[in-house]
């Protein structure tokens, strides 16, 4: 899982060391993602599935793809399909990904580096790996992520943010027992160069076994810690968590999070870490539009279907048409 990562990291900037007063988060609920797949056939984790929207707020939905090692010919990605009304944060770890749009938007995007897509009024876009990877196989690992937008820029002009890996802040524990890499938002006044409409934090943290993470977090966000690889515990309760598993945290100032000591072959605990302040507004998501009412999910149905959210450009990335599967 190379993500980010530094040859030394006792050389980076600490954490700070949290005082008796410090109020670590408990374990609101524990969830376990589903397997699926998306687009062409790539292997999922529906990693918010059975939380209610209003815990994850402002997050939508976030799928972990792959981890899958292809042999040549497999590589799959998505079809064409439209967007509106949110932004998709696509973070590669492993692998390369292409993307494409009909507003002529595009890019590649390979290990560490995050495509944020702000679709806003609405486009199509496509996503799919770049043909000598299709040819070659390979390792293929990473991470999309839906944040919604406030009403008030659901139908702003869409644009993208290409994140280069090694934009992303870095910084470690007091011990030098983690990798925290900062993609989003603010740690310990530590910036990553993500801009966001909605205030919110995006890490990567890589915590080596036996290791203890004790994160500050503003109290004023909700707190998500996914599980890409390992063991451990989470929470003030120190409840046990695994990959492919989903800690929803309840209030206070900051996170808790323990790897597993080594035994064995066992592997770093690597951790997605998001929250975000709420906006608290009505949400009516369905398939790739995520709105406020239900007549606007009909608008931007018709408005796809009449072609006003875009059409494929000439010379597009060689998949099939369609719409995004994602539910």
């Amino acid at each position: 899982m190379p993500a980010i990562t530094v040859d030394d990291v006792l050389v980076l900037p600490r954490l700070p060391q949290l005082d008796e007063s410090t109020t670590f988060r408990p374990v609101r609920r524990l969830t376990t993602a589903p397997s699926g797949y998306e687009g062409e056939g790539f292997p999922v984790r529906r990693a918010f599935a059975g939380v209610p929207l209003t815990e994850l707020d402002p997050f939508v939905h976030l799928d972990q793809m792959g981890e899958v090692d292809y042999a040549p010919g497999e590589p799959k990605g998505t079809p064409w399909h439209p967007h509106r009304g949110f932004e998709t944060v696509t973070y590669m770890i492993d692998g390369i990904m292409d993307h494409q749009d009909s507003q002529g938007g595009g890019g590649t995007i390979t290990d560490g580096d995050t495509q944020w897509m702000t679709a806003g009024s609405g486009l199509l876009h496509i996503e799919a790996p770049p043909e000598h990877l299709v040819m070659s196989g390979g390792l293929f690992h990473g991470l999309q992520l839906w944040v919604n937008l406030p009403r008030v820029a659901k139908m702003n002009p869409p644009r993208y943010q290409d994140i280069r890996g090694r934009e992303s802040a870095l910084l470690t524990t007091p011990d030098g027992g983690a990798l925290i890499r900062v993609i989003a938002g603010e740690i310990a006044g530590h910036r990553g160069p993500g801009s966001t409409h909605t205030p919110i934090t995006i890490a990567h943290v890589t915590l080596q076994p036996g290791a203890e993470l004790s994160l500050p977090w503003r109290p004023d966000f909700n707190a998500l810690v996914y599980v890409l690889a390992g063991r451990g515990t989470v929470g003030s309760d120190r409840r046990p968590i695994h990959v492919g598993q989903l800690a929803v945290h309840g209030p206070g100032d900051a996170l808790r999070v323990t790897a597993d000591a080594k035994h064995g072959n066992t592997p770093a605990l690597e951790l997605y870490i998001m929250g975000g302040q709420p906006i608290r507004e009505p949400v009516a998501h369905y398939g790739p539009f995520v709105m406020n009412t239900r007549d606007e999910l009909v608008q931007a149905f018709e408005d796809f279907q009449a072609g006003r959210l875009g059409v494929i450009p000439a010379g597009r990335m060689p998949h099939t048409d369609g719409e995004d599967s994602r539910p």
